[in-house]
């Protein structure tokens, strides 16, 4: 388990970041307001890949701010010298799980079960297990990839567009966390 940087705790992270209403002006709102969190999540995703791999490395910069042994988790950022913003493993692996979890995030509009991805889903969950990934931990990517939207999306970014993107990471990162629990329980059973 990584421990959070000495300056913040969880909680505070998260209770901050789940109460914060960012300033939007009020027609933006009200469009997002009436839009379902499918639509939202889609029409963002369209402005965010026009920059992907630079939303990417925010995002990935963004959880080792907040988490700074979070590195330890990578292989490729363990011993590196290379600052983690201009490291190539780092911006690849980044663009790669944040492009995944944005477009996961889109098919949950269209396939709810997400049995497409279920299978690389499920790898994942064996993954991390492998990498002693925790639940916590999903806790701050969570904020960490919602805070990194929020400053992609600027006025676009809502209330609305948040518990919509919100909801599709945890729809994700359930059938992950679903995964590395039963293959924790069956390596007990062993």
């Amino acid at each position: 388990m990584f421990p959070l940087s000495s300056k913040v705790g969880i909680q505070g992270i998260l209770s901050s970041a789940f109460s914060r209403q960012p300033p939007v002006c009020l027609a933006v709102r009200a469009s997002a307001e009436s839009k379902s969190n499918a639509e939202l999540v889609k029409d963002s995703w369209r402005v965010l890949k026009r920059d992907a791999g630079t939303h990417a490395t925010a995002f990935f910069l963004k959880i080792f701010e907040i988490a700074p042994t979070a590195k330890q988790l990578f292989s490729f950022m363990r011993d590196s010298t290379v600052p983690a913003e201009a490291n190539p493993h780092l911006k690849s692996h980044a663009l790669v799980v944040f492009t995944m979890t944005c477009e996961a995030a889109i098919l949950l509009g269209e396939d709810p079960t997400l049995a497409a991805l279920r299978p690389k889903l499920l790898e994942m969950g064996h993954t991390h297990v492998v990498h002693k990934v925790i639940d916590e931990h999903f806790d701050v990517v969570k904020y960490a990839l919602l805070e990194t939207l929020k400053e992609a999306l600027k006025d676009e970014w809502s209330p609305s567009m948040k518990a919509a993107w919100a909801e599709a990471y945890d729809a994700v990162t359930k059938i992950i966390k679903d995964e590395m629990h039963a293959v924790r329980r069956m390596e007990v059973a062993v």
